[in-house]
């Protein structure tokens, strides 16, 4: 039997509806960012994978009673409506229909069994694919490494930066968890917790020292003999044995919650997945994209399941609407944005990867007009101690070495924390926020966040965004050369001193802005709020248009469409 792919499809649902700004809307003004999310990692996930052969796995009831009896507390901390005992966020909700009815046009199997899970289905396939067939598991969840099997060909499917996706099978999680497998990794996650799902775990012990404890005593049944007998090998010391015996029952509890079922009757679906480019209604596809302000996804789900897609009914199709307004910028209605708050932010840190490196300087300057120029009127900025050597390469492009900043750099918690409040600062007083290739900065801001475990979500707190290379190719999409800020500087006449000093750059980029609005209309005329909407839109179909490009050289490219931030793992 060909490959199998499993959709974990809640967790990459709400994924999708945490990374996207709540402006992306329908005509009628109905949220619909998680629709559009995950129709495009489902035809991105079939391209890659080159398969048609998807099931979506859906939660029949995201708190079962059979786990709740177990662990009345379980994701208890997750309900939103007391009364319902729902923890849908009311801008989902609206989608989920939608969601569900994208997925019956698509053709795609759904499979939703009452007082179940999807991770419960997700489970039954690993444990009745036959040893070779082949099957992956799309999620963000690390709770699913448990169905990984030494018999059975598994990957787990789990996102990565830039658009990507990273398999994870049995034979990794050694490397990856220090534990031999699935089962071992479950018993490691519930000595470990996850307070998310409300499992406590045992405290003062983390996954490493789970994972080392288990490795050396063979198990969880053998760990808590061990506690019971008085051993101190392995990293057991009194202290965490007592800490385990205390706490048995709760990871007892834990273990036996996060075990999924595997005799839910999963099969007649993996048979239906067969016949996904047959059942597929293309042209109701196309026609429910346009309904929903959702003609990309639903393009590219089309193309990406085995069919061209057919225009949208009454009006050119996505790609020809484009190719008619290459030259021209749409209409908006005001307020202009330029009647409000302008603040420039860019940020330097210790390296490329922006789900990885550590925050070093940070500036946010407000700038105006005085006597007809563009000038700074209110600074802040920030010098942060990383917490980690900076990389030579890294000093050498903005000048801070490790020795300056050990030194003189403020505690990284709290340039992290000042530097999102100040962002919902400005979003407070209706103010609006540019940077140049933004969506780096502010995907390092969140990974930095939740890396320090601060509660407020950088997407909570932004308020409307301009990115200058964003706009810089919607206006000029033709002009070759390269598109770094420097290069901007010089096509938009604007000064720049101390390039990659985080306030010089910051300052640069709201003057681009200002002398983009003032050499078209289109772009002064427009509200913060409907730029920004605007640009999710050119920057999806601008990664849209670069990886069409590749394809025509021969080269098969991923290019990652998020905006203003990268969904992060």
């Amino acid at each position: 039997m060909s490959r199998l792919v499993v959709l974990d499809t809640p967790a990459l649902y709400y994924r999708s509806f945490y990374a996207l700004p709540s402006s992306i809307t329908a005509s009628d003004g109905t949220p619909v960012g998680a629709l559009r999310g995950l129709l495009d990692t489902i035809a991105g996930l079939a391209e890659d994978l080159a398969t048609t052969r998807i099931v979506a796995a859906m939660d029949g009831d995201w708190r079962p009673s059979f786990r709740t009896a177990i662990l009345p507390e379980y994701k208890a901390q997750r309900v939103q409506d007391e009364e319902t005992g729902s923890e849908t966020p009311d801008d989902l909700k609206p989608q989920i229909p939608l969601i569900r009815e994208a997925l019956r046009l698509a053709g795609i199997p759904v499979l939703e069994i009452p007082d179940t899970e999807a991770d419960d289905i997700i489970g039954s396939f690993a444990a009745q694919m036959g040893p070779d067939d082949e099957l992956v598991v799309v999620s963000p969840d690390r709770d699913l490494i448990s169905v990984l099997r030494a018999d059975r060909r598994i990957q787990l499917h789990r996102p990565r930066p830039k658009g990507q996706w990273a398999p994870l099978t049995y034979a990794d999680v050694p490397a990856e968890y220090g534990v031999k497998g699935g089962e071992p990794y479950r018993q490691m996650a519930a000595l470990r917790g996850d307070p998310s799902d409300g499992l406590a775990g045992v405290p003062g012990i983390g996954e490493k020292t789970a994972a080392k404890l288990l490795t050396g005593y063979g198990g969880l049944d053998e760990l808590f003999r061990a506690a019971y007998s008085g051993a101190k090998d392995h990293g057991l010391s009194p202290k965490r044995a007592a800490a385990l015996i205390e706490h048995e029952d709760a990871v007892r509890r834990a273990e036996e919650v996060m075990t999924v079922l595997q005799d839910i009757d999963v099969l007649p679906a993996a048979r239906d997945a067969a016949g996904v480019p047959q059942r597929m209604n293309s042209e109701a596809l196309i026609a429910f994209g346009a309904r929903w302000g959702a003609e990309r996804a639903t393009a590219r789900l089309v193309r990406a399941l085995g069919d061209e897609a057919p225009p949208a009914p009454d009006e050119p199709s996505p790609a020809a609407g484009r190719q008619s307004r290459r030259d021209q910028l749409p209409e908006f209605a005001g307020p202009s944005w330029t009647t409000a708050e302008l603040w420039g932010f860019d940020l330097e840190t210790t390296g490329l990867d922006p789900q990885t490196v550590h925050v070093v300087t940070a500036a946010c300057v407000r700038l105006g007009r005085v006597d007809g120029c563009i000038q700074p009127l209110e600074i802040r900025t920030w010098l942060a101690d990383p917490g980690i050597e900076i990389p030579e390469a890294a000093s050498s492009v903005h000048g801070i070495t490790s020795d300056y900043a050990h030194k003189h750099g403020a505690d990284r918690t709290a340039v992290v924390t000042e530097v999102i409040a100040c962002l919902d600062s400005i979003r407070r007083r209706g103010g609006c926020v540019v940077g140049h290739n933004i969506v780096y900065d502010l995907t390092v801001l969140e990974a930095e966040r939740r890396r320090l475990g601060l509660s407020t979500a950088v997407a909570d707190v932004l308020p409307p965004i301009f990115d200058t290379l964003v706009l810089d190719r919607e206006i000029d999409r033709f002009r070759r050369g390269k598109r770094t800020l420097s290069d901007l500087c010089a096509a938009w006449d604007v000064e720049l001193d101390n390039h990659h000093d985080a306030l010089a750059d910051a300052a640069a980029a709201g003057c681009i802005l200002w002398a983009m609005a003032d050499k078209h209309e289109a772009i002064a005329k427009g509200s913060g709020a409907q730029l920004h909407a605007a640009q999710i839109e050119w920057k999806r179909a601008q990664a849209a248009d670069l990886e069409e490009f590749l394809r025509s050289k021969g080269r098969r490219a991923t290019i990652n469409p998020d905006w203003p931030l990268e969904i992060l793992s």
